[in-house]
């Protein structure tokens, strides 16, 4: 009986080792500009034993005479209300690498890194080791944007990591494999929110695997970025399309909405929404992240990816993170 016991399950291990997900270790992004830590924040990352806080400190674009200026920065903060690894993040637009020079990329590189600093300072920010670039690079701007890289490397002395869009995996012959220590991949905002389309396009797993089917080939170490946040693409008279941030199924009071198809709403009357002033007619399609999608992507990628890699949600807000318990983080 014993034996037959044992056989049993040596037969069934390795179909339950099959349908067991990794855990991988958990971080966040930060990406507002007025930075308000909470109760709720420090729970969730302590509950998760997350190290590392990947915060936008400001974005850089260009300006009418194509001068490449920082904007939206930072305001101050109390860094010690998370125990945290600060990595300062700027993000750049791709328009701006398509309107340097080298001379102007190496001024770029050191105006960043001086900046950089200088918020570090101001906000007691432990010394970084780190520093990140978030930019949408094409084809076109790949030489550019590698070489202010390189140049950052050089002019900060720090591990220089980016973010990766999934056509740049997909694509990588083409995009190029950018000089960096580290990267993180974009699990989300996988296809464009204006187009109309029946797919989620925060995430949408068919499309996330036909971009990664040859993941593992990727030259470089990255860890996955996963997204926890949602919003309504609302839609006027004209076709215009305005994103709002942080709406959900539940915010389509039926007061003032009627469901016209699934995850899709019309408003019945004239009102404030979230900001915006609606009149009879326009609608409001809901995309967010259930723990079911979550789950679903974290499976894909666990079982696709054979490197070691963090995963890191955007972002550690409050009304996100509510909607999801820490198990369902881990």
């Amino acid at each position: 009986m014993k034996y037959i016991q044992l056989l049993v399950l040596s037969i069934l291990l390795p179909f339950m080792s099959c349908n067991r997900v990794e855990k991988h270790p958990v971080d966040f992004y930060y990406w507002k500009s007025n930075v308000s830590f909470g109760g709720t924040e420090q729970k969730y990352f302590d509950k998760l034993d997350s190290k590392r806080l990947y915060i936008r400190f400001f974005d850089v674009d260009v300006d009418e005479y194509s001068w490449a200026r920082p904007k939206a920065k930072i305001n101050l903060f109390d860094p010690s209300v998370i125990e945290a690894e600060y990595v300062p993040v700027v993000f750049i637009t791709n328009r701006t690498f398509q309107k340097l020079n080298d001379y102007s990329l190496e001024s770029v590189a050191k105006n960043i890194s001086n900046l950089i600093n200088e918020i570090c300072e101001k906000n007691s920010i432990p010394q970084v080791s780190e520093i990140q670039i978030d930019c949408d690079w094409t084809a076109s701007t790949m030489t550019n944007y590698f070489t202010f890289l390189h140049l950052l490397k050089k002019e900060s002395e720090k591990d220089i990591s980016c973010t990766l869009r999934l056509h740049q995996i997909k694509y990588k012959d083409d995009t190029g494999i950018p000089p960096v220590n580290r990267a993180v991949l974009m699990c989300y905002a996988t296809s464009d929110p204006t187009k109309e389309s029946d797919k989620n396009s925060i995430l949408d797993i068919a499309l996330l695997k036909d971009y990664t089917s040859n993941i593992n080939s990727y030259p470089i170490n990255f860890d996955v970025a996963l997204p926890l946040y949602s919003w309504g693409i609302v839609t006027n008279h004209l076709g215009q399309v305005k994103l709002v941030n942080n709406v959900s199924k539940s915010d389509m009071d039926p007061t003032f909405f009627k469901e016209i198809k699934e995850n899709e709403y019309e408003a019945i009357d004239d009102f404030f929404f979230q900001g915006i002033y609606m009149n009879k007619g326009f609608t409001v399609k809901t995309e967010g992240i259930s723990a079911q999608l979550l789950n679903e992507a974290k499976e894909y990628l666990d079982g696709k990816i054979n490197k070691d890699y963090h995963i890191i949600y955007y972002h550690l807000d409050k009304p996100f993170l509510e909607r999801f318990s820490i198990d369902e983080l881990k």
